[in-house]
């Protein structure tokens, strides 16, 4: 398997005009370890979402633990996600938390590519800092910016994933959880949820 990946990447890596900027390292370890001491030296981590659970453990993604773990954003494209790279609309998931925060300053190099962002609020949660300060922040970077609420029905992930997947983003911005690790595993929690199912790439930080 390795060796067709290199053969695919030497492939296709001229194409893409980069130079020296891209190349391919052989590691081994645990794959949420190695990903995330790698990320701390790169602006964003892009990785993929698997839609099945036939995976061996030892190669399964965390984005949110990769998150956590490098302190740095993570792109998830879902799997058999083909449509391009788009600039047109993207979403803030906002809660006012630190998370949602960190995530909006991680992702304004690509917002100001979109072409419009919606501030997006749900259920009855009140940011201490609200959306509307969100979109005149946004709008100081020259992003067309509107403020938008959902109520959270039936459920703060399936509302966000229902929206989503009816709006057709090119990009939702999130943070992680912002809560216990082990209350996330245990329990589960928004972004497991929105991350296993929603069907366009997210933007995560922590």
């Amino acid at each position: 398997i390795v060796s067709e990946i290199r053969a695919r990447f030497e492939s296709t890596a001229p194409s893409l005009g980069l130079g020296d900027r891209l190349h391919i390292e052989e590691r081994t370890g645990r794959v949420d370890t190695l990903l995330s001491e790698y990320a701390r030296v790169f602006d964003m981590l892009v990785i993929g979402r698997n839609a099945t659970e036939d995976v061996d453990e030892h190669l399964v993604l965390h984005p949110d633990r990769i998150a956590l773990l490098s302190g740095r954003p993570i792109l998830i494209v879902p799997e058999h996600h083909t449509g391009p790279a788009r600039h047109d609309r993207a979403v803030i998931a906002w809660d006012g938390g630190r998370a949602a925060a960190r995530a909006l300053s991680d992702s304004l190099a690509l917002l100001e590519d979109q072409g419009s962002v919606t501030v997006l609020t749900i259920g009855d949660i009140s940011p201490a800092i609200p959306a509307s300060a969100v979109r005149r922040h946004l709008e100081r970077h020259s992003i067309d910016a509107k403020v938008e609420h959902i109520d959270a029905d039936p459920g703060v992930a399936r509302a966000l994933v229902a929206y989503c997947k009816s709006q057709q983003p090119g990009l939702l911005v999130m943070g992680a959880y912002e809560h216990s690790k082990f209350r996330e595993d245990f329990m589960g929690g928004v972004t497991a949820r929105v991350l296993q199912t929603v069907p366009v790439p997210v933007l995560m930080s922590h």
